[in-house]
């Protein structure tokens, strides 16, 4: 039906109005998917979800198996929102295909399909199974037979009880297709009870069947046969794109037969693949097309063999390749919508206008999916859907068609104010008002009607076109736009403006690292323009806040010029200046070269080693536009410091060299080179390390250094050195030949000392003289041979120790914490070597096992035990010692230490001063019975500036000092025992005399 103009121009406006209220046809947010409900769950309802956006809200029905839903059947549905809720869902009335509508003023969408199915699993029948009678050797298969149910179920079978399963291996098998057990030989140990347990998946419900008991029949064992295959897969098996797919096959036979796969075509299998349970099953995880094909399942054993095939192929659900978006179209235009899926087999399409079926005529086509609608009306306008499907699926695309019919409107698409161009360039005004159907538009310069000529040309979508622009197209343009529905103008300013020119522009430059250099840019150009400058380093735009340490435009307003400071290699490459207006660009471009140092030479390799030389070549690096001049060779080795300059052949590498001998390496050790290249601006980075190499083994050529000895216990000779260092052993098996003899004796001892790290040989034999003279010389070897020794040196055998001990040893107390002893020395003679010191050993209470010691050193004769409790006796023996040990102790003798000076301080202490002197007065100490006897007192004394302290002996409680008082002093009394001092007084500051101070002080 036909609509009148008057009745489009309402449905515009309601279109337009529309519009501003951003009108939207429905648009699915979330659709129902398949569901399957557990019979007997506690959760007595069911919901399926639906969800639209649209503007007005969408409403929703829904309809199961093509018919509408009830809702008003609110003890069997109710409405969430969108979402359908199914109260105490029932498998007999409510399995099916759900759909639903979502519908606003726009139009209705209707969601894909899901499928609502009920899991459930029923009690096995309680009959009885019948025996099954088997020889030994025989294969058998026990039925399963489930029970009525709903869902996926997995298998096991329990063997006489539970919770005994029977555990599948090579001889046994449970199909999760069929649910029977398979026995390929049955053994004795197999005969008793065998119960089916089947599981739903989904409802994790468990019933048992009846047992069915298997024995052994009592006329024979069963001979050797081939194998029989009892499960295999279907002959064509249909998988889906992603799925996992899984093929079982087991076979019967005696010896028990062993299975194994293979694809018919011969190629191999993808890793993906996996075999399991004792290759029982094929698992192909991810389905793709090129799974497809044939498999062989083998079943083999001594008597035979047999082959089971099966096809798998493959298909996929419709997947969209192209959907259908929202389209607006003016009325009279025509519609080409396409959607394309792809799927196996190849999908089919239809076409749904608001839920149901697009009804075709003269002017609606469909061809390949794709839907055509000519001399479009307003009542075309709705929501469409296009539908993809095959046998294994199908999907849904929706959009929204708008058929609009409305007058020229600028206020969306306003012409531009003001156009500015440069004389002799090409310029278009754009005139593109909404309007549908499309307007026809004319021109005006001023009051004046355009017309077209060799310049100006009117564009097919209603634009207009100047070319060769001069000042005298300089004025304001008017575009008027109209259609069957009414009409309306723009307008647009033209300016012409003369064209931009580089004045000075930048020239390509050469330059070295670290120097600083200025690419000009300056230009002329209109006064009416405003002008920008941006340079372009290798086609990145430069950003002067990023690299503001090294770029820097500068120059005044017309000037772009630009400053590189420090100039780096980076910044080698292709500078470009462009200078932008309103209405034009130029650019100019200057190629600057930075010359460096050059580059890491590249690729070091050794290509020879001999036992000092090593054969190297490497790759030129980047020369950094500087030519190489030169090369140095750098070596590492485990002991040395860093990188070390290595000496070369030849000495002097120039730079078209990639080849040099590095020579005076130690043998055998491990090697890196590194290859540093240098042109006439300096040297460059170190390439990377060679691979490490070890040179080849020598004849050690360095005897050890600091040949020394001497020391030792009695009947030793002592030989000392400092090991050769690993990197000069010069190969393995290195050791050392230690030789001596003694002084004016002709023949060399020698003996092999195997351990290189080894620094000290000792010789031990009763025949040699105590602290004799013998030459000694220390050489090396290794598994290439002996090297050279070190020179001779002369060396003291061990001397022996002390045979006398110290005579004429007395202990004397000195305080309540100390004992002096002392001895004569012990006669010596040169010949028994040299005498070190003394050994003073002392104990207390006959406690000899837990004494102590002191020692001094050379000819001392006296020692001073510290740190002693007092009122104690102590004993004490002396020995002397030398290199060689100790001699025998002395006598003891004992000493009784002083008891311990008096705790009790000096009190009362006055103070009286005249102008030479300072009476003192104190009271009396007296001593406990545990403490030394007191014999006088000290008085000490110093200046409150001075840390120097002077002290007066008495014997009395008083004292007389005679102080040239001309500063404090700070004064302290002690009482004095013969086990030491007592416990101090107080400290007195006797300020400085004056008039006023001459009294008594406490």
């Amino acid at each position: 039906m036909m609509l009148s103009w008057k009745q489009l121009i309402l449905l515009s406006f309601i279109g337009c109005l529309g519009g501003e209220l951003l009108l939207q046809g429905p648009v699915f947010i979330r659709e129902p998917s398949n569901s399957i409900f557990p019979v007997g769950s506690e959760d007595k309802k069911i919901t399926l979800n639906c969800e639209a956006r649209g503007n007005p809200s969408p409403h929703y029905r829904w309809q199961l198996n093509g018919s509408d839903i009830n809702l008003n059947m609110e003890y069997r549905y109710k409405l969430n929102g969108g979402n359908l809720v199914v109260i105490n869902p029932n498998r007999n009335w409510d399995t099916g295909s759900y759909q639903c509508f979502a519908t606003n003023s726009l139009g209705t969408i209707v969601s894909r399909e899901a499928k609502l199915q009920f899991a459930y699993l029923e009690n096995f029948k309680t009959k009885m199974r019948s025996t099954v009678s088997v020889r030994e050797g025989q294969g058998v298969v026990l039925l399963c037979g489930p029970p009525p149910h709903s869902g996926e179920l997995s298998y096991a079978w329990i063997f006489n009880e539970y919770p005994s399963f029977v555990e599948e291996d090579s001889r046994r098998f449970v199909s999760q297709e069929t649910g029977h057990l398979y026995i390929a030989k049955v053994e004795p140990s197999d005969v008793g009870n065998y119960t089916c347990v089947v599981t739903s998946t989904v409802t994790n419900a468990r019933v048992l069947g009846s047992p069915t008991p298997l024995v052994l029949r009592s006329d024979g064992v069963m001979g050797e046969y081939e194998p029989k295959i009892e499960v295999q897969f279907p002959e064509t098996l249909p998988a889906a794109k992603g799925a996992t797919v899984k093929l079982e096959c087991f076979a019967l036979g005696n010896p028990v037969p062993q299975i194994n796969w293979r694809r018919s075509d011969g190629l191999p299998f993808s890793s993906k693949i996996k075999l399991r349970k004792f290759n029982g099953v094929l698992e192909i995880p991810n389905f793709q097309q090129e799974d497809t094909g044939s498999y062989e399942c083998i079943a083999e054993n001594s008597r035979g063999r047999n082959v089971a095939r099966g096809r798998l192929t493959y298909y996929a659900k419709p997947h969209w390749v192209q959907l259908i978006k929202d389209v607006e179209i003016a009325v009279e235009d025509s519609l080409f919508w396409e959607c394309r899926a792809s799927g196996k087999p190849k999908p089919s399409y239809r076409w749904l206008k608001n839920g149901e079926a697009l009804v075709l005529e003269e002017r609606i086509q469909i061809e390949n999916g794709a839907l055509t609608i000519s001399n479009l009306n307003v009542t075309d306008s709705g929501m469409f859907q296009c539908i993809a499907e095959n046998k294994h699926g199908l999907v849904y695309s929706s959009a929204e068609l708008k058929v609009v019919a409305s007058a020229p409107d600028f206020s969306k698409t306003p012409m531009k104010k003001l156009i500015q161009v440069q004389v002799g360039s090409m310029v278009s005004l754009d005139c593109k008002p909404r309007a549908s159907p499309k307007p026809l538009c004319s021109w005006k310069k001023g009051d004046m009607i355009i017309q077209e000529n060799e310049r100006i040309s009117f564009l097919k979508d209603g634009g207009l076109k100047i070319a060769n622009v001069t000042k005298a197209d300089v004025g304001t343009y008017t575009c008027t736009a109209e259609n069957q529905f009414g009409k309306a103008n723009g307008t647009t300013h033209l300016v012409v403006t003369e064209p931009t020119r580089i004045t000075l522009a930048p020239s390509n430059m050469d330059v070295s690292v670290g120097e600083s250099v200025i690419l000009p840019c300056q230009v002329q150009h209109d006064p009416l323009l405003d002008i920008m400058f941006t340079w372009y380093f290798n086609g990145a735009l430069t950003d002067f806040k990023k690299d503001g340490s090294h770029f820097e435009k500068v120059g005044g307003s017309s000037s772009g010029d630009l400053m590189i400071r420090n100039i780096q290699l980076k910044h080698s490459g292709k500078y470009v200046c462009m200078v932008q207006t309103g209405v034009d660009s130029v650019s100019s471009a200057a190629d600057l070269i930075v010359r460096g140092s050059p580059g890491p030479p590249e690729n070091v390799k050794v290509d020879e080693i001999t036992d000092t030389t090593a054969q190297l070549s490497w790759k030129e690096g980047t020369d950094n536009h500087s030519p190489v001049i030169s090369y140095s060779v750098q070596a590492r080795t485990p002991f040395s410091v860093g990188w070390q300059t290595a000496t070369t052949v030849p000495e002097v590498i120039d730079g078209k060299t990639h080849t040099a001998t590095v020579v005076e390496l130690n043998p055998w050790v491990e090697y890196e080179f590194r290859v540093v290249a240098s042109n006439k601006i300096g040297g460059g980075e170190p390439s990377l390390p060679s691979e490490k190499v070890r040179t080849e083994e020598a004849v050690p050529e360095v005897p050890p250094s600091e040949v020394s000895g001497g020391g030792g216990s009695r009947s030793e000779l002592v030989i000392t050195w400092d090991p050769v260092p690993e990197e000069l052993q010069n190969g393995e098996g290195f050791g050392y030949v230690v030789a001596f003899r003694p002084l004016g004796v002709t023949n060399w001892i020698q003996t092999v000392v195997t351990s290189p790290d080894t620094p000290r040989y000792v010789f031990r034999n009763e025949s040699i003289m105590p602290f004799s003279l013998y030459e000694v010389k220390v050489g090396v070897y290794n598994n290439k041979g002996e090297g050279p020794f070190s020179p001779v040196t002369t060396v003291f055998s061990a001397e022996e120790e002390p045979t006398i001990a110290p005579s004429q040893v007395s202990a004397n107390s000195l305080s309540s914490s100390e004992i002096e002893v002392s001895w004569n020395t012990i006669p010596w003679k040169l010949s028994n070597g040299h005498l070190l010191g003394y050994e003073v050993r002392y104990w207390n209470n006959g406690e000899e096992e837990s004494s102590s010691k002191v020692k001094v050193a050379g000819n001392e004769t006296s020692a001073r035990l510290r740190g002693l409790k007092s009122n104690l006796a102590y004993y004490t023996a002396v020995r002397a010692y030398n290199s060689a040990g100790a001699g025998p102790f002395s006598t003891t003798v004992n000493a009784t230490t002083k008891k311990t000076p008096p705790s009790q301080p000096p009190g009362n202490v006055v103070w009286n001063a005249t102008d030479t002197k300072v009476l003192l007065n104190w009271e009396q100490v007296k001593a406990t019975e545990n403490e030394s006897e007191v014999t006088g007192y000290k008085v000490f004394y110093r200046t409150s500036s001075q840390n120097n302290v002077q002290v007066l002996n008495t014997n009395k409680t008083s004292a007389e000092l005679l102080l040239p008082i001309k500063e404090d002093y700070i004064i302290e009394v002690k009482a004095t025992t013969d086990g030491g001092d007592g416990a101090s007084s107080e400290q007195i500051r006797i300020p400085r005399i004056t008039n006023e101070t001459k009294t008594p002080r406490d």
